[in-house]
C-alpha cells in the first residue's frame, strides 16, 4: 500500500474516442492506487487566452451567445491556441484585435487556470493589457462572431457585477478579481515570460503530427 499522495497514476492504454474541429474525446486507463485499473474520459482542448483590456479606468468585456446555457454572457475578449506553435502572448494580441479592435503597449500575466480539470484539460491564460490603442477590427469570422457586442464597463462595475450573478463566465470572473486586485496594488502581476505549465498538448501535437496546420481546427 502507498503512501496517499504518492501513488504514480500510470496509463496502460489511450483510445481515441472522438475528434471535432476545436476538441476531441480520449479514454485513458489507469493504474489505481490499490493496483486495480480504471478509465477516465478525457475531453482534449487546445487551450486558450483571455484579455483583460484595462484604459485607466474601465475593461472592455465582450456580450457573445453560447448554446450550452441558450444564453448571451459577458465575456473577456478571449480565444483559442488553435494556431500550430503560436506563443501566448501572440495569440492574445490577434484575439485583442478581433474582438475588441484593440492593441496594448504593456502585457503582464494575470493568472492561469484549468476550467474543468474533472474532465477537461483545457487552461486559459488571463492577461492583463494597458497603453490600450485603438485599430481596425477586421470583419467577424462566423456567424457567432458578427453577434458579438463589445461595451466598457468601469472596472469596479465588472467586479460587482461577478457577486451579483451579472458575470458568470468562469473565465472572466477569475480575470476581473485579479486585474481588481493587481490595479489596486494588492498583489503584483507575472511578466509575460512566465511558464504557461498547464497549457495543453495532445490535441495540437495529434493534430501537427497528422499536417493539419497552420490553423488546427481545420480537419
Amino acid at each position: 500500500m502507498t503512501t496517499a499522495g504518492t501513488h504514480e497514476f500510470t496509463v496502460t492504454d489511450s483510445e481515441l474516442l472522438i475528434q471535432s474541429p476545436i476538441l476531441a474525446v480520449r479514454k485513458d486507463t489507469l493504474i489505481m492506487p490499490g493496483g486495480g485499473k480504471a478509465t477516465r474520459e478525457i475531453v482534449e482542448h487546445f487551450g486558450a487566452v483571455a484579455i483583460v483590456a484595462f484604459d485607466g479606468e474601465n475593461i472592455a468585456l465582450v456580450r457573445q451567445y453560447r448554446h450550452c446555457v441558450q444564453d448571451r454572457l459577458w465575456e473577456l475578449p478571449a480565444g483559442l491556441l488553435d494556431i500550430a506553435d503560436e506563443d501566448a502572448l501572440t495569440g492574445a494580441r490577434r484575439e485583442l484585435v478581433e474582438e475588441a479592435g484593440l492593441e496594448a503597449g504593456d502585457w503582464s500575466v494575470l493568472t492561469d487556470l484549468i476550467t474543468s480539470p474533472g474532465f477537461c484539460d483545457e487552461a486559459v491564460r488571463v492577461y492583463l493589457a494597458r497603453d490600450l490603442t485603438r485599430v481596425e477590427q477586421p470583419p467577424a469570422d462566423g456567424d457567432e462572431e458578427a453577434d458579438m457586442t463589445m461595451q466598457w464597463f468601469p472596472l469596479t462595475t465588472a467586479r460587482d457585477m461577478v457577486f451579483s450573478g451579472g458575470i458568470v463566465n468562469s473565465i472572466a470572473i477569475a480575470g476581473i478579481l485579479a486585474a481588481d486586485a493587481v490595479i489596486a496594488g494588492r498583489v503584483g502581476a507575472r511578466g509575460t515570460d512566465a511558464p504557461f505549465r498547464f497549457r495543453p498538448t495532445a490535441l495540437a501535437e495529434r493534430r501537427k503530427a497528422a499536417g493539419i496546420t497552420p490553423d488546427m481546427k481545420k480537419l
